[in-house]
């Protein structure tokens, strides 16, 4: 049975910009595992309640319903145990639970000032008084407040950048020679700002910009062929 998700969209469905979203298609991706999105948009939450949920991403497995995305790469994990794994082992997975923390803290946290205005421009006109309420109110000021000086806050996310630039200088991806699930979930930041922004957020030789690339990659290109803006 193939597995479904409802995955964020814009204003053209085809651009799936949720950062958790990418972290789980990629988790599929590696396991192997077909998916059918289900585009959904922020205001949609109906769709989302007889599943118990309220946000994406959420899995449907059968008569099983999965959200938020550490919670799936864990259930996919012990679900699909013949299938390569994502963490490597029990301690792979404790160590990638410090990873998705750093991720969520620092990498999305930094990145949506850099961002936040410009995805208001690639929404369904019916999430647009949700998400500029919702997101101004959290933040205290308009959404072009937020990203205003940018190009300031851009210099100070490349140096908060700085374990994930040391790392990648040592080998290709944080899983090692191979990725695992912490590229993943580091990466679904990065995709999401591709695809709901044109700014530059990384100098063209930096070792993270060459890991990005390789992330784009991976799975035949599955993150590099979707809508976005390079």
């Amino acid at each position: 049975m193939t597995l479904r998700m409802y995955d964020l969209a814009g204003a053209d469905p085809a651009r799936r910009f949720s950062p958790y979203c990418w972290r789980v298609k990629l988790a599929l991706a590696a396991k192997g595992l077909a998916v059918e999105t289900i585009p959904w948009r922020f205001v949609q939450k109906d769709l989302l309640a007889p599943h118990g949920g309220d946000k994406v991403p959420l899995l449907l497995d059968g008569d099983r319903a999965v959200s938020d995305s550490w919670a799936i790469a864990e259930y996919l994990e012990q679900a699909y145990p013949d299938r390569p794994s994502l963490f490597g082992g029990a301690a792979g997975q404790a160590s990638a639970r410090f990873v998705n923390a750093w991720a969520d803290a620092v990498v999305i946290a930094g990145l949506v000032r850099l961002v936040v205005a410009d995805i208001a421009k690639v929404l369904d006109a019916g999430d647009l008084d949700y998400f500029r309420s919702s997101r101004e109110a959290r933040f205290g000021m308009s959404l072009e407040a937020v990203q205003a000086d940018r190009d300031r806050q851009v210099e100070v996310f490349r140096k908060d950048l700085h374990p994930l630039r040391m790392t990648l200088r040592a080998q290709p991806f944080l899983g090692g020679a191979a990725p695992m699930h912490v590229d993943s979930i580091v990466f679904g930041g990065f995709q999401w700002a591709r695809c709901v922004s044109p700014f530059r957020l990384l100098a063209a030789d930096d070792p993270v910009e060459a890991w990005r690339q390789r992330m784009l990659d991976l799975h035949g290109g599955l993150a590099r062929h979707v809508p976005a803006f390079d």
